[in-house]
């Protein structure tokens, strides 16, 4: 079981830069690989970028590529986003999910491979 709950979303302008976290209670946070998914308003939830469970390999969408960066601090228990360059189409809610395989040696993009998911955290960017 693992309880996520993000923080740090909110306005921007465009080429802003924002760090979203997902902090996480519960034993399987240390060995479960991380995604960060996004939902904008009239599309399906994407996935944005993933980092596996000892953080030795990470992934990222082609549309945030250089832009954004996922990082975790285990001993801390959470999941960081890094935006930077923030643009218009970044509006989203962003949701971090645990995935459901323990030490899952890969970057899984299904939805539906994670189990635990934040409520997310609205990030708006202005042009």
């Amino acid at each position: 079981q693992v309880d996520l709950v993000e923080s740090g979303g909110g306005l921007v302008q465009a080429g802003a830069s924002v760090r979203l976290s997902c902090a996480a209670s519960g034993r399987t946070f240390s060995y479960s690989a991380m995604g960060w998914f996004r939902q904008a308003p009239g599309k399906e939830r994407e996935f944005v970028a993933g980092i596996t469970w000892d953080a030795d390999r990470t992934y990222y969408e082609d549309s945030v590529k250089g832009r954004f960066t996922i990082s975790r601090d285990n001993a801390k228990k959470t999941v960081d986003l890094q935006m930077n360059s923030l643009k218009p189409e970044d509006t989203a809610v962003y949701y971090c999910a645990a995935h459901r395989t323990p030490f899952y040696r890969d970057i899984d993009k299904m939805i539906a491979s994670y189990d635990y998911w934040g409520q997310g955290t609205q990030v708006t960017v202005s042009s």
